[in-house]
């Protein structure tokens, strides 16, 4: 692979005075110092003693000695440092893919700010020191280093290629990296600790089981780098940001859909592979899917989390295991754990997507957060690699500020909602009438849900409790008013439901009148309660009907009005909107379909409560009068009648009485019928063949149609 460079002079490697041009023969990335220094000295890469490669931390300076052919003179030799990150295909200075940074001398007054820069600290008669400093945003991973010498008297030049690699990592060490951590004992346990416990367990039994990280084993460097470029698909800029580092972490350590490290299985059959409690830490893990590059079998929340927390030491960014005890899993984004109890009182099973597990294993990860600020979002980040929803199309979660969690602020990027129903969820239970029809909220539990979450203790094999990281204490009046406040941010109807039934001082209640025969006026009521008793409420209702087509479509406006009330404390009014026939008529559809709805909010709290239901006005029913058995081959006499239930005349009205096997249909006549007067058929039918039959009857007029009425008979053979 090339890299972009200017056109050079012919090498002249001896000037006229016979002054040989300026070769780098070796180049000693000295190991020990660095590794010192940069907190380095563990990985495996760096013990090697043939082919060891450099692993440093960005925004820090690190030392190179430099071999020479002869003495550096600073007056005649000019040396510049070519660094190239590894995997670039078309390397170039605009975006920070390669950077050619010259070699300053030692007596330089000042070094460039916001930049890379390489100074002369050391001569000796064949080799100078140089050190290095990256930035403190540079692009963690895998880069080349090539060192280009000029003799400025004649224009002569070289150039040595490092045949090692250097690996730049995350600094938690370095003030101006996003990933600062101050507190030394935090970062012995959060960054260098290769061994520690996660939880299992049930909350009142909890087990911590031994892990080993491993992050400073062979070949696990290798693989962290590589799930970001060829698993996480993140570009090479994106390398440089430990938000969307981590946010790749947790998507290519599982394999739902890109193939990462660990295939989850929670189906009790792991043949063909191992069974997730027997594993012991992640090295054999990450070993295994380096050297296939395939997911390794089998993972569980805890699995994927202790491999989580070795990628993210590895490459430098502090990182914890957390186990949350009853921890809820929202499958609908409501923010409420749901169950749905039929009317017999057993659970609606196809309903009850939502679940509690025992417990569930995520991790955390330490870094500011300038995209959320300015509200103060740094610290621990929640990440979770078990796949348990798509975020954005795809199996992965966070970085999401537990601060933004504990706050309820759960529209705070990334997949604040998902984490807080996690740890702060009300469980829920609901009476299920069937489908179109309002639930009843039951019951409620709001202490069940995120109990004694847990991790290792900083320095200890002991367990720390850091529940109130992510919480105030269940039921005190701060943690009820964090979940009214989330509750009000989402905006999925079971969430609106619970408001409106549960939490909020107003609460409306949407009423639709049952049982009207076309012709009558209905009433769409909503009633408003202040269940308050010393705070007044402005609340604004828009009442609306609408005709709908059987297909479920709008068909246009009957009525819509808007109510301004004040809700004094304590008490309730009912708001109405009245829909007379005069009204509705116009634009009914064939159906007598209507859709009502319902869109309310209360000013003072900015809640808002949205209802809607389909309704139908019902036709009348068609009177048959025909004896119950009837005689095969014999007439028989078939009565209809119907009531006229609209306030105006029935026009050019008749009746089609008809049967399968009780001869032609009989269409009869009867003109006019007065509002609530009668309109009543006779005619003769004979039953063609024995058997239970039935007599239908529709009823058509210009002003109502489309009404029936059927009975049933039975045709008896006298003869057989």
């Amino acid at each position: 692979m090339s890299r972009i460079r200017l056109p050079r002079p012919p090498r002249r490697p001896v000037d006229e005075a016979g002054k040989a041009g300026l070769k780098v023969n070796l180049i000693d990335i000295l190991i020990a110092e660095n590794g010192k220094d940069h907190h380095t000295f563990d990985y495996e890469m760096m013990e090697r003693q043939v082919d060891a490669n450099l692993v440093v931390r960005r925004g820090q300076p690190f030392h190179l000695l430099l071999n020479l052919n002869r003495k550096f003179d600073p007056a005649t030799d000019a040396v510049s440092l070519i660094f190239t990150v590894a995997d670039a295909k078309m390397p170039s200075p605009s975006n920070g893919t390669t950077l050619a940074i010259p070699m300053l001398n030692d007596n330089s007054s000042s070094l460039p700010a916001g930049g890379w820069w390489a100074r002369l600290v050391a001569t000796s008669e064949l080799s100078i020191k140089v050190q290095v400093c990256t930035m403190a945003t540079s692009v963690v991973g895998v880069w080349k280093l090539d060192v280009d010498t000029k003799f400025i008297p004649t224009g002569a030049a070289l150039s040595y290629s490092l045949p090692s690699r250097i690996y730049l990592l995350f600094n938690p060490w370095c003030r101006e990296d996003l990933v600062y951590m101050e507190d030394e004992e935090w970062k012995k346990e959060y960054v260098m600790a290769d061994s520690g416990l996660i939880w299992r367990g049930s909350h009142n039994r909890m087990r911590p089981c031994a892990w080993n990280f491993a992050q400073f084993e062979k070949d696990i460097l290798e693989c962290c780098v590589y799930l970001l470029s060829n698993v996480g698909k993140l570009t090479i800029a994106g390398r440089a940001d430990p938000i969307r580092v981590v946010r790749a972490i947790s998507a290519a350590v599982n394999s739902s859909d890109d193939n990462g490290v660990l295939m989850g299985n929670w189906s009790n059959d792991y043949s063909g592979g191992t069974e997730p409690t027997k594993w012991q830490g992640s090295m054999l893990i990450l070993q295994k899917y380096w050297a296939t590059k395939a997911p390794v079998k089998f993972g569980q929340c805890w699995v994927f989390s202790g491999v989580t927390t070795t990628v993210c030491r590895a490459l430098g960014i502090p990182a914890r295991s957390i186990t949350n005890f009853s921890s809820a899993h929202d499958t609908h984004g409501g923010l409420t754990i749901d169950t749905f109890i039929g009317e017999d009182g057993k659970v609606v099973e196809e309903l009850n997507s939502d679940s509690i597990w025992n417990f569930h294993v995520w991790n955390e990860v330490w870094m500011q957060r300038p995209d959320l600020e300015p509200g103060n979002y740094g610290g621990w980040q929640a990440i979770d690699a078990t796949p348990q929803e798509e975020s954005d199309g795809v199996y992965r979660c966070g970085p999401t500020s537990v601060a933004a969690v504990k706050r309820g602020e759960v529209k705070k990027a990334f997949d604040t909602a998902f984490h807080f129903a996690e740890v702060n969820a009300d469980k829920v239970y609901w009476k299920f009438k069937g489908t179109g029809q309002p639930l009843k909220l039951i019951d409620k539990r709001t202490d069940e849900i995120g109990l004694s979450i847990s991790t290792k203790a900083v320095g200890k094999f002991q367990r720390e409790d850091v529940t109130d990281s992510y919480k105030h204490k269940d039921n005190s009046a701060e943690e009820r008013e964090v979940v009214l406040k989330a509750l009000r941010q989402c905006g999925h109807l079971y969430s609106r439901y619970y408001l409106n039934e549960a939490l909020e001082d107003v609460r409306f209640d949407f009423q639709l009148r049952d049982d009207i025969v076309i012709g009558q006026p209905f009433s769409a009521v909503v009633t408003v309660a202040n269940r308050n008793r010393s705070k007044d409420y402005t609340v604004e209702v828009t009442l609306r009907v609408d005709s709908v087509l059987y297909t479920g479509k709008l068909k246009s406006v009957i009525k819509k009005e808007v109510f301004q009330r004040t809700i004094k404390a304590g008490t309730a009014q009912n708001i109405t909107l009245p829909v007379s026939y005069a009204e509705y008529a116009p634009e009914l559809s064939d159906q007598c379909a209507f859709n009502i709805a319902c869109l309310a909010n209360v000013k003072e709290t900015e809640f808002e409560f949205f209802s809607q239901d389909d309704f139908r006005v019902r036709k009348p029913d068609i009177a048959i009068k025909a004896p119950t058995e009837v005689p095969l081959g014999e007439e028989f006499n078939v009565t209809v009648s119907l009531i006229n239930p609209l306030p105006i005349q029935l026009n050019g009205a008749k009746f089609v009485i008809e049967g399968a096997g009780l001869g032609t249909p009989h269409k009869i006549s009867v003109d006019k019928v007065a509002p609530g007067k009668e309109a009543r058929a006779e005619v003769k039918m004979t039953a063609a063949k024995a058997g239970q039959k039935t007599v239908s009857a529709k009823f058509y007029s210009k002003e109502l149609n489309d009404v029936d009425g059927y009975l049933n008979l039975d045709v008896i053979d006298n003869t057989a």
